[in-house]
C-alpha cells in the first residue's frame, strides 16, 4: 500500500515538475486555442517585367506616367526605341477590430509602395526607391478609414475611403465584382475622403455618401463636393436592378487638384486624362453636374447557370457659369455651358466549361460626343471622375490592354482611351474575348480582340480609333498566386490622321506625324495574401 501511495505521489510530482518546464510552458503560451481576430493583415503584391514601344518623352515622368496615350503626359510610341523595365508594387491593408467593441468598430489603413527596379535611392517621393541602397521615403496612403456597425446591416465609413460607383461595400466584396457591377468604375473609381452610410438587407442594398474632393481655402466657398445615393434590389434569383443619383458642386475654378495640372473643367488635367477641356481661359467658373442612372445584372457571379449579363445607362446633366467681369462682384455670372451627355454599356458572358475561366465574353459601350465644342453653348459629352483625379475613374474590366485600360499596372497607365468620354468625342467600342482553363484552376489562357470608333471625327481624322489583339496565359501556384504572360498589339485607325482637333488640343500629342502602332508584352507575378 505504501509503495502504491509513494508511486502515485512520485508520478504527481513528476507531472507537476514537467508542467513547470520552461519549454512546455512556452509552447502552451504560444499556440492559442483560437486565432486572434483583432488584427488582420492583407496585401496585394505584383512584380512585372515589361517590354514595349511606349514611353514618355518628358524625362521627369520616368517614375509614374498616368493618362491618355499621346496626351498631355507626353507619352508616345517608337518604331526604333524599345522600352524594357521591371517594376513592383505592394498594397498592404492593416485592419484592427478590437474585441472591446464586439466587432462594431473597425479601423482600416491601406498604403502603396511601388518603384521601378533601379530608379532612385536616398530621396523623398512616391513611385521610386528601387536603386542600389534603396532607403527611399516612398510610403503613400491610399485609405485611412473607420467603419462603424451600429446595427445589423448598417455600416458607416468615415475618412479616406474607396470611392467606387457600385452599391457594394468595397471592403467586403471582391474587386472583380466591383468592376462588373454598377457602373464598373467607369464614372468613379478612386479614393475620396468623406462619410458614407449603407444598409444591406438579404435581397437589397442602399448607400449614400458625402465626399469633399477638394477643400482649397477653408475660409472661402471654393470647394469641390460630391454627393452620392445608390441602391440595388434582387428582383429574382438571377436578376438585380439598381439606380443612382450623384451630384457634384464645383466652386474651385480649377484651383487645387493634381500637382501643377490642377483639376476640374478648365485644367491641364483634361489633356492628360483624355477628357474634354472647357476652354474658359483664366476666367473663374462654377459648375453643377448631376448623374442619373440605372444598372442591372443577371447571374453576376456567373455561378447559377452559363449566362451572365450586366449593363448600365447613365445620363449627366448640368451647367457651368463664368464670371462676367472679374473687376465686378463675384455674384455677377454669365451662363456659359449647358451639359447633357450619356453612356450605355452591355456585357454578356457565356460559360461553356466547368470553371469560370471557360467562357466567351462580349463587352460593348457607347458614349455620346460633342461635334462643335462650346460654340453652341452646350456640351453633349460625358463627364466622369477623371475630370478631377489622376485617375478618378478606371474602366479596366473590358479585357483590352492598350485600346482601353487594363488592371495590370504599377507606375505606367497609358491606354489610347483612358476615359469613356474619349476627349469629348464620344466612343463606340466592343471587346470580344475567349478564355479556357487548359488545366482546370491551374493553367488558364485567353485570347481577345477590341475595336473602338470615335462618334465624332477630329479635324482631319476619321472615326476608327484602333483595333487590338491580345492574349495571355497564366499558371496558378495556389489560391490568388499566379505567374502570367501577357501580350497586346494595337493597330491605330484613321482617328490619328488628325493634326489638330476642333477643340484646339492635339489628338497626337502636338505631333505632325501619325504615331506608330503601340505594342506591349510582360511577365507578371501576382499574389493576394491574407
Amino acid at each position: 500500500m505504501k509503495k502504491t501511495i509513494s508511486l502515485v505521489l512520485g508520478l504527481f510530482c513528476m507531472t507537476h515538475i514537467w508542467a513547470q518546464n520552461p519549454s512546455n510552458q512556452y509552447f502552451k503560451g504560444e499556440i492559442p486555442q483560437k486565432a486572434n481576430k483583432e488584427f488582420q493583415f492583407i496585401a496585394y503584391y505584383i512584380n512585372q517585367a515589361v517590354i514595349s514601344n511606349v514611353y514618355p518623352k518628358n524625362d521627369f515622368l520616368k517614375g509614374q506616367v498616368v493618362g491618355r496615350l499621346f496626351g498631355g503626359n507626353t507619352s508616345q510610341t517608337s518604331d526604333s526605341l524599345k522600352t524594357s523595365y521591371i517594376e513592383q508594387r505592394l498594397i498592404p491593408f492593416f485592419i484592427y477590430t478590437p474585441k472591446l467593441f464586439n466587432g462594431k468598430a473597425t479601423l482600416r489603413a491601406s498604403f502603396e509602395i511601388d518603384w521601378t527596379w533601379g530608379d532612385v535611392a536616398y530621396g523623398v517621393g512616391g513611385n521610386f526607391g528601387g536603386a542600389i541602397s534603396a532607403d527611399q521615403v516612398n510610403l503613400q496612403t491610399q485609405n485611412l478609414e473607420l467603419e462603424l456597425n451600429p446595427a445589423k446591416g448598417w455600416y458607416i465609413n468615415l475618412g479616406l475611403q474607396r470611392l467606387y460607383d457600385t452599391p457594394y461595400n468595397p471592403y467586403k466584396t471582391t474587386f472583380d465584382k466591383m468592376t462588373t457591377t454598377g457602373y464598373r468604375l467607369a464614372y468613379f473609381g478612386t479614393d475620396g475622403v468623406g462619410i458614407s452610410v449603407r444598409k444591406d438587407w438579404d435581397y437589397a442594398r442602399i448607400k449614400s455618401g458625402y465626399y469633399k474632393l477638394y477643400e482649397n481655402y477653408i475660409q472661402l466657398n471654393d470647394d469641390v463636393t460630391l454627393l452620392e445615393l445608390t441602391g440595388e434590389k434582387d428582383v429574382s434569383r438571377n436578376w438585380k436592378i439598381g439606380g443612382s443619383a450623384y451630384y457634384l458642386r464645383d466652386r474651385a475654378s480649377g484651383a487645387g487638384g493634381v500637382s501643377i495640372l490642377s483639376q476640374g473643367f478648365n485644367s491641364l488635367l483634361a489633356s492628360h486624362n483624355g477628357v474634354y477641356r472647357f476652354n474658359y481661359g483664366d476666367v473663374p467658373y462654377k459648375a453643377d453636374v448631376v448623374w442619373l442612372g440605372t444598372y442591372f445584372g443577371r447571374n453576376t457571379e456567373h455561378w447559377l447557370d452559363p449566362w451572365m449579363v450586366n449593363g448600365f445607362l447613365n445620363v449627366n446633366v448640368g451647367r457651368a457659369d463664368t464670371l462676367a467681369n472679374q473687376a465686378l462682384s463675384k455674384d455677377e455670372w454669365n451662363h456659359a455651358t449647358d451639359i447633357l451627355g450619356f453612356a450605355a454599356n452591355m456585357r454578356t458572358s457565356y460559360r461553356y466549361g466547368q470553371t469560370l475561366s471557360d467562357c466567351i465574353t462580349l463587352d460593348a459601350i457607347y458614349s455620346s460626343g460633342d461635334a462643335n465644342g462650346l460654340e453652341d453653348g452646350k456640351y453633349s459629352g460625358v463627364i466622369t471622375g477623371n475630370q478631377y483625379g489622376a485617375p478618378g475613374a478606371i474602366y479596366i474590366s473590358t479585357g483590352s490592354y492598350l485600346l482601353m485600360p487594363h488592371g495590370n499596372v504599377v507606375n505606367r497607365y497609358m491606354p489610347a482611351i483612358l476615359d469613356i468620354s474619349n476627349m469629348g468625342y464620344g466612343m463606340t467600342s466592343a471587346v470580344l474575348s475567349v478564355s479556357k482553363g487548359l488545366i482546370p484552376n491551374k493553367v488558364n489562357a485567353k485570347i481577345g480582340s477590341a475595336i473602338a470608333f470615335s462618334n465624332v471625327q477630329p479635324l482631319g481624322g476619321g472615326n476608327l480609333v484602333g483595333t487590338e489583339i491580345n492574349g495571355n496565359i497564366a499558371y496558378n501556384f495556389g489560391p490568388f498566386m499566379s505567374l502570367e504572360l501577357h501580350g497586346a498589339y494595337l493597330f491605330l485607325g484613321d482617328f490619328y490622321d488628325s493634326k489638330q482637333s476642333s477643340y484646339g488640343s492635339s489628338v497626337n500629342g502636338n505631333s505632325d506625324t501619325r504615331p506608330v502602332d503601340p505594342w506591349t508584352t510582360f511577365v507578371v507575378f501576382k499574389w493576394l495574401m491574407f
